[in-house]
């Protein structure tokens, strides 16, 4: 996939640079230049997140050993020289940089109208300078076909043979790396860590240089060179890594090289490559009045100067060939660059464990994570970075409270409109590479339509199954026209996904005969994270024993039956508290019951807290109670509260539903009839009496609970984003084969484009 997106790219900077070069000839230079300041300045405020540093291109290549003698890190200093202006000005600049002890490399352009004087090249060799090739003619034109390029290469290679030269830049750091072996070169340096103001702004991602193997059977160009040998089994890449000169002082119009010194001091912080790319024909050496083509000399010479001045010992300075002949014996494997993720999920971030697992394993091995939520109270930023996890707060919801079905769509439909808004923006910005979106509801996967359409795979998570969800939450039938449709629109949300997870086995089975979607399913349960629900020393010594209950307080859960049944335990157990936290249509109903039996003092409500405050409160509690019904939504909905508990080291009491029957027996958990509030009452009363019970539970649970945490389906989920951005792999998520295959994959969107135009 990310080869995909590349090549889109690449053909739409082709066709950008097309139209630039049509008009070239009849719009004045001023013109062009204010125009491009003006997408420039609004783009700026837009890259921020990535520009001038983009987050993850930190990593090290893989293979990576490090700098000759043991430098912190590379200093590598590069000069595109376009025409006669530039070409008059080497000289000068030659002479500044041997002033403050610096070398650097010339790229000059062979065919452009402006003769490259051979004394010049000699003379710049002579002073321990480089000579390279920059493009062919700087037309913008050299990766208009592969056959031009082809045709192109041949001419190149022959400037690079008559002058000794072994480095290539293409014009407009256009670049397509497989087509780049057919040059005769030790190392090519046509890209970048970050620039989103380039017309081809496909990164690399990294402040190293790194390898690009040749594939077996290709051509390299003819005639003998030192670097052929070489070629023939590849290059190595020299990415710059500091924003070029006419980027920051003519198009951004900076006035000083701030920027450069604070991305160097990143860059020799991360021990990887400063390499920068100036221009002598933007340079102005004499002071005069400055134009808008020109900048002042001055501020390349601050930079050297600081550089010298607080990195002296600590950096290898090396010509470009000499960089590429020392490093290319480690071959550096560019490492897979950091994808980019939104999720989207109508719930709150903090309370949501499913969606925080899944966010925070990708942050922890170095991906952008983008969570869209909800704002489940006024404290609530708009945005916020939790572990590495960018949340951002589109919608509030500060309670679930909504008693019609017109009172909970319109929130949902709101959030979907907003989310849909906020990834085209954000992907029109930066691409992301899969969008995550989690149920309730299932159209919310729609919002991903842009996104995918242009080039993004989605995963649609189905935390509930939606119509017997939706039946269960407003008493709507089976046989009813609203249930069919909401089947219908379960139907089409799995066609929009690439791949479907759902929650738990029963419903897989359910799902696939209503959808036909077999082929791109597969199950990840609540498999609880044992970074977070792991057993922890007793911080209550009150000498109470407390009931918990943390989750969703609606009629399916059963909290009225817990509560009913607690009645019986507070007279045998005086000293026991049912303590309740969370939120839900049931809440003042229950509060109300509470009351009722005289509870008031003994059944306490609380909020929902983030979920490492909530592992916390049940690590401190005495017995766990999961009294959902049978005969509702609850008999398949998988609760993430039992493996919480267990992995805490809590027992638990769970009502006898399929599901939970399913993955659970009478070893890890106290099982009792659903609905039987006498049966509950006497199972809280013997476990909280009897220790040594309790100790063999959660004993028994612990081992479950390991064997069924995260990480044991941590590695799955990796391997299925992965292969979904294209990332091959031969293993198989557990038990379930993932189905889709990337030809699949492409060939939907292929179709999808094809549909709409595309």
């Amino acid at each position: 996939m990310a080869d995909c997106a590349a090549a889109d790219q690449r053909e739409a900077s082709v066709f950008r640079n097309r139209l630039y070069y049509c008009f070239k000839p009849f719009v004045p230079f001023s013109v062009r230049m204010g125009v491009r300041r003006w997408f420039t300045k609004r783009k700026r405020e837009r890259v921020s997140n990535c520009w001038p540093i983009l987050p993850g291109s930190e990593r090290q290549p893989q293979g990576w050993r490090g700098w000759p003698e043991g430098k912190q890190f590379a200093l590598v200093l590069t000069h595109d020289v376009e025409g006669a202006e530039g070409i008059a000005k080497c000289r000068r600049l030659m002479e500044l940089e041997m002033k403050l002890g610096f070398r650097s490399s010339f790229n000059f352009v062979p065919e452009n109208g402006a003769t490259v004087p051979e004394d010049l090249r000699q003379e710049l060799v002579k002073n321990g300078f480089e000579v390279g090739v920059h493009d062919l003619h700087h037309d913008g034109k050299l990766y208009r076909s592969r056959q031009a390029f082809r045709n192109s290469a041949a001419r190149i290679n022959e400037y690079l043979r008559e002058w000794g030269a072994v480095g290539f830049r293409s014009g407009f750091m256009l670049h397509n790396l497989e087509w780049a072996h057919d040059l005769n070169i030790l190392y090519e340096a046509s890209t970048f860590d970050t620039d989103p103001f380039e017309p081809q702004p496909d990164g690399v991602g990294t402040i190293f240089p790194f390898w690009v193997s040749k594939q077996k059977g290709g051509n390299v160009g003819g005639g003998a060179n030192p670097a052929q040998v070489a070629a023939e089994a590849g290059y190595l890449e020299l990415p710059y890594t500091l924003p070029q000169d006419s980027t920051l002082f003519l198009l951004l119009r900076e006035r000083h090289p701030h920027i450069w010194l604070e991305k160097a001091a990143w860059i020799a912080k991360h021990g990887g490559m400063v390499l920068l790319n100036v221009h002598p024909d933007y340079m102005d050496f004499e002071g005069c009045e400055l134009t808008s083509r020109t900048y002042p000399a001055l501020l390349y010479e601050m930079f050297l100067k600081h550089v010298r001045e607080r990195f002296a010992g600590s950096y290898w300075h090396p010509l470009p060939r000499e960089l590429a002949a020392a490093v290319q014996g480690q071959r550096p494997q560019l490492a897979p660059r950091p994808l980019r993720v939104c999720m989207a999920t109508y719930s709150s971030y903090k309370t949501d464990a499913r969606v925080s697992r899944y966010a925070n394993t990708l942050a922890a091995r170095g991906d952008h994570v983008d969570v869209l939520a909800l704002s489940s109270s006024p404290e609530d930023k708009c945005q916020e970075v939790m572990s590495g996890v960018n949340v951002f707060h589109i919608q509030s919801r500060f309670t679930k409270s909504e008693k019609s079905p017109v009172g909970f769509l319109l929130p949902v439909l709101r959030f979907l409109f907003r989310t849909a808004a906020w990834m085209v923006r954000e992907h029109r910005r930066n691409k992301y590479d899969v969008l995550h979106i989690h149920n309730v509801p299932d159209f919310l996967v729609f919002a991903g339509t842009w996104p995918k359409l242009t080039g993004a795979s989605i995963i649609l998570d189905i935390h509930d199954i939606v119509p017997e969800f939706y039946g269960s939450k407003f008493g709507v039938s089976e046989r009813s026209v609203v249930f069919k449709v909401l089947v219908w629109m379960e139907r089409v949300s799995s066609w929009m996904a690439d791949h479907v997870i759902l929650s738990n086995d029963l419903w897989l089975e359910k799902y696939i005969e209503r959808t036909g979607a077999r082929q791109k399913c597969s199950v990840f349960i609540n498999n609880v994270d044992s970074v977070v629900f792991a057993p922890r020393p007793r911080t209550r010594k009150d000498g109470k024993k407390i009931v918990l209950f943390p989750g969703g307080l609606q009629w399916h859960q059963g909290l009225d039956i817990a509560i009913q049944a607690f009645e019986a335990v507070s007279r045998v157990l005086p000293e026991a508290e049912f303590h309740i936290y969370g939120d839900g249509g049931m809440k003042g109903q229950l509060i109300a019951l509470s009351s009722e039996l005289g509870l008031s003092q003994k059944v306490q409500f609380f909020s929902p807290l983030p979920v490492r405050q909530i592992a916390d409160v049940m690590s401190n509690a005495d017995l766990g109670v999961v009294p959902k019904r049978a005969d509702s939504f609850g008999n398949e909905a998988y609760s993430t509260k039992i493996m919480e508990f267990m992995s805490v080291g809590v027992p638990v009491i769970v009502s006898k539903t399929r599901i939970d029957q399913h993955y659970f027996n009478d070893r890890v958990v106290r099982f009792f009839d659903s609905g039987d509030i006498a049966g509950l009452s006497r199972l809280m009363i013997e476990l909280l009496g009897n220790e040594s019970l309790r100790s063999e539970l959660v004993a028994n649970a612990a081992i479950y609970a390991k064997r069924h945490s995260w990480e044991s389906r941590r590695r799955d989920y990796l391997e299925l984003v992965d292969r979904l951005c294209g990332r091959e792999r031969a293993e198989t998520v557990g038990s379930t084969e993932l189905g889709a295959t990337m030809a699949d994959v492409t060939a939907r969107k292929v179709a999808a484009r094809e549909l709409v135009g595309l």
